[in-house]
């Protein structure tokens, strides 16, 4: 199945690719791997403020996780031109803004993990995969994923 086709099943139409709020671009390809920068997760269009142990719960960060997913696959769209060309989701790396006693953060990272795993397939969209805790993130927002894929 085409991956545009599992889009829109999710009902999910890829953004375009955000303008670098820094010095660095959105992704860098070498060889046959591709790696997108960190994406903050975004409500209506800014950056989605909150702190997990402090004024966020674990289940609306893994929300702002599945929609730093869905940012990121615009980009990798933009960055290949194609994505049935990704042969695999090679690792995301998340980063939650949490408190010092929050614990579970590998439980908001599943919000972009599972997406990636529903649009991919389970033998392209299963990736390795890091999530952090940090005392804070650009703008404040409460979660940054950044992603390396391999195309053909």
């Amino acid at each position: 199945m085409s991956i545009y086709t599992k889009l829109t099943e999710l009902g999910i139409t890829l953004p375009p690719v955000a303008i670098p709020a820094a010095a660095y671009v959105p992704f860098v390809q070498t060889g046959n791997l591709v790696f997108l920068s960190g994406h903050i997760a975004k409500k209506v269009g800014k950056a989605w403020v909150g702190q997990l142990g402090n004024n966020m719960t674990t289940d609306e960060a893994k929300l702002a996780a599945r929609s730093i997913a869905i940012d990121l696959l615009g980009t990798l769209h933009a960055a290949v031109g194609d994505l049935n060309r990704v042969t695999r989701i090679v690792k995301v790396m998340s980063l939650v803004n949490s408190s010092a006693d929050y614990t579970e953060q590998h439980l908001v990272t599943n919000g972009a993990s599972e997406l990636i795993g529903q649009v991919f397939g389970a033998d392209k969209g299963a990736h390795a995969r890091s999530a952090f805790g940090v005392a804070q993130l650009p703008l404040g927002a409460c979660v940054e994923i950044e992603l390396i894929a391999e195309v053909a």
